[in-house]
């Protein structure tokens, strides 16, 4: 079963991060969902938002956000019980690209690597040479 990809972050940065993705896998559209999280908006209103996104299929989520503690990564971890769901703060590009990459995979693996993605996507460049990553490639 594949497995979904819910974005909560502050806003506006789950849309721009869904639409790069998007940019890169143009086909999973229907897997990467994104809810932005105004300032004003109380966390039971988010909330309320988010379940409503994901609706009531009982297919696996992997849920990332950007910053532990904050009012998206406290709704998410409200979301995310009782569900086939695993939450990861600190989302970063490299993370969604592995995660949509793998969404074909259990939620345990699509987690891992999302994880993997994301440390090994921040690197010290200084003067290295160019190098073509590819998203999808293992940890």
């Amino acid at each position: 079963m594949k497995t979904r990809i819910l974005l909560i972050t502050h806003a506006p940065l789950a849309q721009a991060l869904r639409e790069c993705a998007l940019h890169v896998f143009a086909d999973s559209a229907a897997d990467v969902l994104a809810l932005d999280v105004p300032a004003e908006e109380s966390p039971e209103a988010s909330l309320a938002r988010a379940r409503a996104l994901l609706g009531e299929g009982g297919e696996p989520v992997l849920v990332l956000t950007d910053v532990l503690g904050a009012t998206p990564c406290n709704v998410a971890q409200r979301l995310v019980s009782g569900r086939a769901a695993q939450l990861v703060a600190g989302v970063n590009l490299p993370m969604l690209l592995r995660a949509v990459c793998y969404r074909n995979e259990t939620l345990e693996t699509v987690a891992e690597r999302a994880i993997a993605g994301g440390t090994q996507g921040v690197v010290a460049v200084g003067d290295a040479p160019l190098q073509n990553l590819n998203p999808c490639s293992p940890p």
